[in-house]
C-alpha cells in the first residue's frame, strides 16, 4: 500500500470551464486519468489537496466525483479556494454516500490513518491576508489543529494544505504555528502554478519539509508521499 498526493485538479466535467486553456494544461484530464491507474492500486490512497472542481454547487459535482470514484484508490479530499461547491462535512457525506461515490472521503476537522501514518490538514488561507480575514484565518488555524489532535500520538502526522504556508520570505503564522508546535515533519500544499513552481518543489524550515504537488508541477502524475 501506499500513500500519495495530488492537487489542484480543477475537473470542469459539469462546468464548461476547461483549463486546456492554459499553457501545459492540454489534455489535462486524460494525462491524469492515464498517469494515475499507472502508478495508483486500488489499495493505495491518494490526498487531493483542494482545487477539485469548477463546479459552484455540490448537486453540479456528479460528473467530476463519477470521474474521480473511477479512479484507482482511495481519496481524500480537502477544500481549496475555488472549490465553491464544498458544504458542511455532514452534507458532503451524504452526498457521496447517496450516489454511491464509496471510494472518496473528506478531510475536514478530522484526520484518516494510511498505513503508520496520518493524513491531517484543512485549506489554510493567504500569507498576506488583510485584518478583515482574521476570522476566517484563525478558523482554519482551528481547523488544523483539530485535525492533527484528532490523530493522536501513535503515528506521524502528514500535513496537506492547500495554500502554501511559507512563500518567499512571507509566512503564514497563524498555520505556520501549528506546524512548528505539533512537530510535524512534513507538509505539501498546491496553489502555485506555472513559471513559479519551479523554486517550491520542495524546502525546508525549521525541521520541517514543504513539498509542492500542484497538477501541473507533477504534469499529472500523483506524488508518491510513502510505501507502507
Amino acid at each position: 500500500m501506499s500513500l500519495f498526493g495530488i492537487g489542484d485538479t480543477h475537473l470542469s466535467f459539469g462546468k464548461n470551464k476547461p483549463m486546456d486553456i492554459f499553457s501545459g494544461w492540454d489534455s489535462y484530464v486524460e494525462r491524469l486519468e492515464k498517469q494515475w491507474n499507472g502508478v495508483v492500486d486500488d489499495d493505495d490512497t491518494v490526498v487531493i489537496n483542494g482545487d477539485i472542481s469548477w463546479s459552484m454547487r455540490l448537486s453540479e459535482c456528479y460528473e467530476d466525483f463519477s470521474f474521480l470514484n473511477s479512479l484507482k484508490g482511495r481519496k481524500i479530499l480537502l477544500k481549496g479556494n475555488h472549490d465553491y461547491w464544498w458544504s458542511t462535512l455532514s452534507k458532503i457525506n451524504k452526498y457521496l454516500e447517496d450516489n454511491k461515490f464509496d471510494t472518496i472521503k473528506v478531510l475536514f476537522n478530522n484526520s484518516f490513518n494510511a498505513g503508520n501514518y496520518s493524513i491531517c490538514g484543512t485549506r489554510g488561507w493567504f500569507y498576506d491576508s488583510p485584518e478583515s480575514d482574521k476570522k476566517v484565518i484563525l478558523r482554519e488555524r482551528q481547523r488544523l489543529i483539530r485535525s492533527v489532535e484528532s490523530a493522536g500520538d501513535e503515528r506521524e502526522k502528514i500535513v496537506f494544505l492547500h495554500y502554501p504556508p511559507v512563500y518567499d520570505d512571507q509566512v503564514c503564522e497563524e498555520i505556520y504555528s501549528v506546524l512548528v508546535d505539533y512537530k510535524i515533519k512534513r507538509c505539501y500544499f498546491g496553489h502555485i502554478h506555472g513559471e513559479k513552481t519551479g523554486r517550491y518543489e520542495h524546502f525546508e524550515r525549521d525541521g520541517i519539509r514543504f513539498s509542492l504537488i500542484s497538477s501541473d508541477y507533477l504534469r499529472f502524475c500523483p506524488k508518491l508521499i510513502e510505501k507502507f
